[in-house]
């Protein structure tokens, strides 16, 4: 179980770290009157990014699922025709990804609230990333194939490889370091970029040399409806309700930023610092994804439980981890990213803010791991029905509906005008974020003891 988790913790965080790094060049590298712009953007960018693997997500879980299942049983070659068909239909997602973000820029800024200078270091920032759009796309559906496979360290190798082109490229062009021109928000941008072309250049390599059995052949890149199908079905369930997901956290994230600059700022900062904790739970999701789809295509759902077990109590353990940390190392997080503030500044109450929202998030880590890893284990099987229903529960009839009601001073409803909320303001939504995990956490529990699963065909 420690041999698929551990890699791919490695390369989720190293994929984390290149928004770590733009967002601590967004407190260090621009003017003092555009940081706390810069990092409200960058939060925005982070939800951007999300977006953008989303619509890869409905290929990648079904290649995971399809191909872990094939393994299993033995049957490499139909899991290497699945590998090419998955890049086919992701290469039809990524030609719409690109456009959307290239074109519909400005809109989408626009539609998340953003205010005067965040808006602008924003839309500047999607347009600037969009040709890379592509190559994010191989990097997402490539590694998802290899994971199914079995490979969990190549992922971590090319990712590696990005982040030091990331912090070098970025960094040099951001502060204008030896000959480079100083091209501050605009360079952190063309770094981010630059880095996953070549990553994505080093997973087409991967796969076409046959990493883990998931050989490139052009025969085999010709559309396949019968296997695309077969991808789509077991992932547009879990594509939909990564949808939805990042639908409700933009609807959410536009209403904080409503509240202004300053709590959008704090917002982002308090989600990037919270971001370790999504890497552990996902990393043993991940391996618990693949264990249950390789024995359960082997047929022995004894093992595919205990292993998701296993997954699960490493997971617990090393998430509710950072959860203390959280509460408690908040101040660090904070100087970490902004470094050594003046008091008095936006930047010192960006921080004090942040710091306020760590302690309340740090409650739902170990919640927030008992969620991510079943639904892992729900998608390796193949049930990847349940958990949108769970996430169509949590996010419709929990986390929107109490932001309105505890965040917002007003609410307006149809018909009806104004009426008043509670007001409680960002500390309010967190909070309702926190019984949102919980409640999904339980729900997800529930039909994962059910047992259904371990009769799902895929």
């Amino acid at each position: 179980m420690l041999q698929l988790a551990l890699p791919v913790l490695a390369e989720q965080s190293l994929e984390f770290l290149v928004g770590m790094v733009d967002t601590y060049l967004a407190g260090h590298a621009l003017p003092d009157d555009l940081k706390t712009p810069g990092l409200a953007a960058v939060g925005l960018m982070a939800y951007a990014m999300w977006m953008t693997f989303t619509i890869f997500a409905s290929v990648g879980v079904g290649a995971t699922a399809v191909i872990a299942r094939l393994i299993g049983a033995g049957e490499k070659e139909d899991a290497a025709l699945a590998a090419n068909q998955a890049l086919v239909a992701g290469a039809f997602a990524a030609i719409l990804g690109t456009a959307a973000l290239y074109f519909g820029a400005s809109g989408f800024v626009s539609i998340m609230q953003l205010e005067a200078e965040a808006a602008e270091l924003a839309a500047q920032y999607l347009r600037i990333i969009a040709p890379s759009i592509p190559f994010l796309m191989i990097i997402a559906i490539g590694t998802a194939c290899l994971h199914g496979a079995g490979d969990t360290v190549s992922g971590m190798g090319v990712m590696t490889i990005v982040n030091l082109i990331n912090v070098g490229l970025s960094t040099t062009l951001a502060f204008g370091w030896g000959p480079a021109p100083q091209l501050g928000w605009s360079g952190i941008a063309i770094g981010t970029a630059v880095a996953h072309v070549v990553g994505g250049g080093l997973v087409l390599l991967l796969l076409a040399g046959g990493r883990a059995g998931m050989q490139l052949h052009w025969r085999w890149l010709r559309p396949d409806r019968e296997m695309i199908w077969r991808l789509v079905r077991i992932g547009l369930p879990s594509g939909a309700n990564d949808a939805l997901t990042l639908g409700c956290h933009l609807w959410y994230l536009g209403l904080i930023n409503s509240m202004g600059t300053l709590t959008a700022a704090a917002h982002g900062l308090g989600v990037r610092c919270e971001g370790p904790s999504f890497l552990g739970a996902g990393a043993f999701a991940v391996a618990a994804s693949t264990m249950t789809g390789q024995y359960l295509g082997a047929k022995d759902p004894v093992r595919a439980f205990r292993g998701t077990m296993n997954s699960l109590g490493a997971g617990m353990a090393l998430v509710s981890a950072y959860g203390v940390f959280l509460y408690f190392g908040g101040d660090i997080l904070t100087w970490l990213y902004l470094g050594k503030v003046e008091p008095g500044s936006a930047n010192a109450e960006t921080a004090a803010l942040t710091v306020r929202l760590l302690k309340i998030v740090a409650f739902s880590t170990p919640f927030m791991a008992i969620l991510a890893i079943l639904a892992g284990a729900l998608r390796g099987a193949g049930d990847t029905r349940f958990p949108f229903l769970i996430t169509m529960i949590g996010h419709l009839g929990i986390r929107i509906p109490g932001v309105y009601i505890i965040a917002l001073d007003t609410i307006p409803l149809p018909f009806f005008g104004d009426v008043p909320g509670l007001g409680y303001g960002i500390l309010g939504a967190w909070w309702v974020m926190v019984f949102d995990v919980v409640v999904r956490a339980l729900l997800m529990t529930g039909r994962y003891w059910h047992g259904g699963w371990r009769e799902i065909e895929v």
